[in-house]
């Protein structure tokens, strides 16, 4: 952000951050901590948060407040969050299975993600045309519970839903201390309650989250309109993760199959252009070098980031023959074929597919001795060199510490 702001630009956070470790705070309301963010260079702080309501207010559950209808909200939100001792009640657990899709009581108009999306037009309605800006806007959702209003849900009532490509579980065996991050999930997702119609329920309200989001997006679309700012604006989507939603009978995040570490990245420059895919390795990083490169912001060399931009022109668009996904201590390392798990302070393989033969990852090659060259050829190319720079976690991981 202070790149931008070198670049003359007004930055604005708007909605859920997820920039910092989440703890205990002390605070009247959400707005007095804004500073944490102002520190990494945001102009404007109008931060709320994820679904979960804390004992600190937001300006969402100042809107729930004003309506009646935060007391329903919260009521609804605790029955899905755990309360067990040392706990704060933000953390998913069985009280409620993460697959539920029982839907929120609140009326769409009023649900969480419609709410940013009408905040974030009003704010596009309001804003000063001279300044060039910088606006994040933060969805909490999609993301647990699964509970898009009973209205959007019946948008998908007569649609059959995708299920999942595979249900065939994790094979701990070989894994090392990654198996332990697979097991805690394995628990989280074994119950006799997650059965197809369940999965195929919160698959619907997953659906009917995203398009929800979608409308809201089309709300921001239209203000941009209404100030004749879509001709200038750069509109670029995505995602922090994946869901898991059953593949590998798992739920949630985490782990470092596909369905968690893919997410969408979405780009529209001004004015448009027609719709194309463009298929190769890309990372998160790449998408703040291209925001750089857009705004004609100070390149900050160190980043391994690489701009886009010449996705739009025609130009190769990446150089990487390699992308890497990182979480808790262990890291994916994906190439145009394949994609080996890792143990990144042992510096060991823990898992490796073929995704040519096996998308669905349901095979680990590692303990076939004809895939040995394979991983070795991945170890020393990419993995080793890679964390040549030992690896730095501001908090440690309990799966390998």
């Amino acid at each position: 952000m202070w790149a931008l702001r070198a670049a003359g630009y007004r930055t604005t956070l708007m909605g859920k951050a997820h920039l910092y470790r989440d703890g205990v705070v002390e605070a009247r309301h959400v707005d007095d901590l804004a500073g944490r963010l102002a520190g990494l260079g945001f102009s404007e702080v109008l931060e709320t948060g994820d679904k979960f309501v804390g004992e600190i207010p937001n300006r969402y559950t100042d809107y729930l407040l004003g309506r009646g209808l935060l007391d329903e909200y919260k009521r609804h939100l605790a029955d899905r969050s755990y309360q067990g001792e040392g706990e704060s009640g933000r953390n998913a657990s069985k009280r409620v299975p993460m697959w539920d899709s029982t839907p929120n009581p609140v009326p769409i108009d009023a649900y969480i993600d419609t709410w940013h999306g009408l905040e974030a037009a009003r704010w596009i309605e309001q804003s000063d045309r001279r300044e060039p800006f910088f606006l994040f806007l933060g969805f909490p959702g999609p993301h647990d519970p699964w509970d898009a209003p009973q209205a959007a849900v019946d948008v998908y009532r007569d649609i059959e839903v995708s299920m999942p490509g595979s249900t065939r579980r994790p094979t701990l065996e070989g894994t090392g201390r990654y198996g332990a991050l697979l097991r805690s999930f394995l628990w989280l997702s074994d119950t006799e309650t997650m059965t197809p119609d369940a999965i195929r329920g919160m698959r619907r309200a997953y659906a009917a989250g995203i398009t929800n989001i979608d409308d809201a997006i089309g709300r921001v679309l239209n203000a941009l309109a209404e100030r004749d700012l879509l001709g200038n604006t750069w509109v670029i989507y995505t995602s922090d993760h994946g869901e898991m939603a059953g593949n590998h009978g798992l739920m949630s995040k985490c782990v470092l199959y596909q369905p968690a570490v893919r997410v969408p990245l979405i780009m529209r420059p001004p004015g448009g252009c027609p719709p194309r895919v463009i298929d190769g390795l890309v990372e998160h990083l790449d998408v703040p070098a291209t925001i750089r490169e857009i705004a004609g912001a100070p390149d900050i060399s160190s980043s391994a980031g690489e701009s886009l931009l010449g996705c739009l022109t025609g130009e190769p668009h990446s150089s990487r023959a390699v992308s890497v996904s990182e979480n808790w201590g262990f890291a994916a390392f994906e190439t145009d074929r394949y994609k080996i798990i890792v143990d990144e302070d042992a510096c060991t393989p823990c898992q490796l597919f073929d995704l040519h033969e096996d998308p669905d990852e349901d095979r680990d090659l590692l303990a076939d001795p004809q895939a040995q060259a394979t991983a070795d050829h991945l170890m020393e190319t990419y993995v080793r060199p890679f964390f040549g720079i030992p690896a730095v976690r501001p908090h440690p991981s309990p799966f390998t510490s």
